[in-house]
C-alpha cells in the first residue's frame, strides 16, 4: 500500500471547466493560467485576492505558459500563439505537415526556455501526431517523436539531464536522455507503468527531490513516482477527471490541479458536484522552478 497524503486536495476556484487542463504558474504576477480546451477558453486565478478572470478565444486552446519579457505561449488548435504582455498577438507559429484533423496537446518548457508540445488527432485515432521543439529564434517547430497518439505529460529532472514525456495511449510515463545544451533528447524508454484500474496517465509537474506528480484521467488521483520510478505518494481527489498539475503559491508549496466534467451524465455530475474546478494541496515538498518560455 503506497501512503495517502493525510491532506486531500480541496477545490480552491470552481472553474466549472469541461476540459481544464494546461495549468502554469506566473511568479511575476503569483497568478495561475490553465485552459479549457472545448471552449477556447484561458483562465486566469490570483489566489491572494481570490480574482478569476478568462478570455476567449473561439477555438481549442490547450496549455497556456509565460513568456521570458512578459506575455505568454498559446498552444492553440493549429500552432502555437505568442502573445505579449498586453495580450496581443505578435506571432502565429504554424506546425508544417500535420493533419488537417489534428491539434495541439500539452506544452512545457525545457532549462535553456525552449518550447515543447505535441499533438493529437481530434477523435484520437491512434498514431496520428507527434512531439515538437521550438528553439528561441527558429521560424518552424522541430519534429522530435513521431507517430505518437495522445501526447500528454512533459517534465525534466532538476539537474536537467531527463526529460518525462507522458503519451497517454501507452499508459505510461516515459523517460529520454536530454542534453541542455543543445535541446537534443534521445534513448526514449518505460520509466513508469500505471495499471488499468488506476486511471489514464495525463500532465504532470516534477517537483525539488526529482519525483514526477502524475495526473490520472478517470483516476480520481495524482500520484508521486520517485526518481527511480516507484510509485512512493497518492493524492486523492474527489473528482474522477483529473487532467494535469503545476507546482505554485509562495515557494512553490502548492500542487494545484486541474480537472473536467467533459461527457459526465447529471447523474455522475450529482456525485461529483466539484468536477471541472481547480484544487490545491501542499504535498510536502516544493516544486521546481519552471523557466519562462524563451521563444
Amino acid at each position: 500500500m503506497m501512503p495517502v497524503l493525510h491532506e486531500p486536495a480541496a477545490p480552491v476556484l470552481a472553474a466549472g471547466c469541461e476540459l481544464g487542463e494546461g495549468p502554469a504558474w506566473d511568479d511575476t504576477t503569483g497568478e495561475l493560467h490553465w485552459a479549457d480546451i472545448p471552449s477556447g477558453r484561458l483562465h486566469r486565478y490570483h489566489p491572494p485576492t481570490g480574482t478569476a478572470t478568462h478570455r476567449d478565444f473561439g477555438h481549442a486552446v490547450s496549455t497556456v505558459l509565460p513568456r521570458a519579457g512578459g506575455g505568454h505561449a498559446v498552444a492553440a488548435r493549429h500552432g502555437v500563439l505568442l502573445l505579449d504582455a498586453q495580450g496581443r498577438t505578435e506571432r502565429t507559429v504554424a506546425v508544417p505537415g500535420e493533419p488537417e484533423g489534428n491539434r495541439l496537446g500539452d506544452a512545457g518548457v525545457d532549462p535553456a526556455g525552449r518550447l515543447w508540445f505535441g499533438t493529437l488527432d481530434v477523435d484520437m485515432l491512434p498514431g496520428r501526431g507527434a512531439l515538437y521543439r521550438l528553439d528561441p529564434g527558429a521560424e518552424a517547430p522541430r519534429r522530435v517523436l513521431a507517430a505518437t497518439s495522445v501526447a500528454n505529460g512533459l517534465g525534466w529532472s532538476p539537474d536537467g539531464t531527463r526529460m518525462y514525456f507522458v503519451d497517454s495511449s501507452t499508459r505510461r510515463v516515459d523517460v529520454l536522455d536530454y542534453d541542455p545544451a543543445t535541446g537534443e533528447a534521445a534513448g526514449r524508454r518505460p520509466w513508469a507503468t500505471v495499471e488499468d484500474e488506476a486511471g489514464v496517465p495525463d500532465g504532470l509537474a516534477v517537483d525539488a527531490e526529482g519525483g514526477v506528480w502524475v495526473a490520472l484521467w478517470r483516476g480520481g488521483q495524482i500520484r508521486r513516482y520517485g526518481p527511480d520510478g516507484s510509485h512512493d505518494m497518492t493524492l486523492p481527489l474527489p473528482v474522477s477527471q483529473v487532467t494535469s498539475c503545476a507546482f505554485g503559491g509562495d515557494g512553490l508549496g502548492l500542487l494545484y490541479v486541474t480537472t473536467g466534467r467533459v461527457g459526465m451524465s447529471d447523474r455522475r455530475l450529482a456525485a461529483e458536484p466539484a468536477a471541472g474546478a481547480v484544487f490545491a494541496a501542499d504535498v510536502g515538498v516544493p516544486g521546481l522552478p519552471v523557466p519562462r518560455c524563451a521563444v
